[in-house]
């Protein structure tokens, strides 16, 4: 069974930090670009960030940009999203979902739609 299974939401002050982890199976980990989303409430899906498969290359929201940071380990099948400066406005279930490379890994960002595999998704709630 192919499966994203994302841990390390959770509730933090404004200007804190947290790190979410999203674990891979079933599937080939590294043939896979990967994407984190989010969803607040009554708000539509929206890309945070992504990453390429074997090169790395990553691209940001400008809403986070400069604040998350988004690395994997093909070794251990796992994707991070590192996340500081919080604002309460990063409030939403944060979501990781695996695809098919595009040839710009910002595209990524704006097609949620592409992507093929997706975890159940992790709530992180900042207060003020």
């Amino acid at each position: 069974e192919k499966q994203l299974v994302e841990s390390g939401g959770g509730l933090v002050q404004a200007g804190g930090s947290l790190r979410l982890s999203c674990v891979a199976s079933g599937f080939t980990f590294a043939d896979y670009a990967i994407g984190w989303f989010r969803q607040a409430p009554g708000k539509e899906r929206e890309g945070v960030a992504s990453i390429s498969n074997a090169v790395g290359s990553t691209a940001y929201a400008t809403s986070v940009r400069g604040r998350f940071t988004i690395s994997r380990d093909n070794a251990k099948n796992t994707v991070y999203l590192q996340m500081d400066s919080l604002v309460p406005e990063d409030t939403a279930v944060y979501y990781c979902a695996a695809g098919v490379e595009p040839y710009y890994i910002s595209t990524i960002l704006g097609h949620p739609d592409g992507m093929d595999y997706w975890g159940e998704g992790t709530l992180v709630t900042v207060s003020s």
